[in-house]
């Protein structure tokens, strides 16, 4: 169970404006963008206990199956926390939703059966101390899920992201970066990857500097 006090924490994010953004066009992506499919493939077949970091609006809650036994979902941003928490009501599934930062999460080690990231590696502050702490609360073979954006297309593209993360991209999208490596720093933090598989998003229309994503599994070592 998450680690409760009696008094909820300061927000380690607040970016309202953005988060208004955000859960527009969070919604609007499901259908248009076909984001709906892939939060289907994310967390089809999950089992156990989840920890889900970084749940936005809640957009995940509707896809996980029936053996899920119990969701708790981190959420520093508060307008973002309070969407979640209705969608959390609307799940099939019980949703424990819990404000808290990636990089210090507020549950016991091994705790968890599975772990889910989805779009949210872009924006933590220090990837691999959260990717540290994800692999911390993973029992040791917990499985971790992923869907995140990244560095992607030919040197004219790469310069293109690597110029907006240096610039004006994480002031105008909450912290968000385009240009980081998911799949390299999930490797760094000692997940095994098992099979994972490059996709466009949207996968019909023009290709923007946030269009490349990645969609994949891996594991917490049974060792070490």
């Amino acid at each position: 169970m998450p680690l409760r006090s009696g008094k909820v924490p300061r927000d380690a994010v607040h970016h309202p404006l953005f988060a208004r953004c955000y859960a527009r066009a969070s919604v609007a992506a499901e259908t248009r963008m076909g984001v709906g499919r892939i939060r289907e493939r994310l967390l089809g077949g999950l089992s156990g206990r989840v920890i889900e970091i970084g749940a936005g609006n809640g957009l995940n809650f509707a896809h996980y199956p029936g053996t899920v036994a119990e969701v708790v979902a981190i959420e520093p941003e508060r307008r973002l926390r309070h969407l979640a928490v209705e969608a959390a009501l609307r799940a099939g599934v019980p949703v424990d939703v819990v404000p808290g930062a990636a990089e210090a999460l507020p549950v016991k080690s091994e705790g968890f059966d599975a772990a889910v990231v989805s779009l949210v590696l872009c924006s933590v502050r220090d990837v691999p101390r959260a990717l540290g702490e994800l692999r911390r609360v993973l029992r040791p073979g917990g499985e971790v899920r992923f869907f995140e954006h990244g560095r992607g297309g030919g040197r004219a593209m790469t310069f293109t992201q690597h110029a907006l993360d240096r610039t004006v991209w994480p002031v105008l999208s909450g912290g968000c970066h385009v240009a980081r490596e998911p799949v390299r720093a999930l490797r760094d933090a000692g997940f095994e990857l098992g099979p994972y598989r490059r996709v466009l998003m949207p996968e019909q229309g023009p290709t923007l500097p946030t269009s490349y994503c990645v969609l994949g599994t891996g594991w917490r070592p049974t060792e070490g």
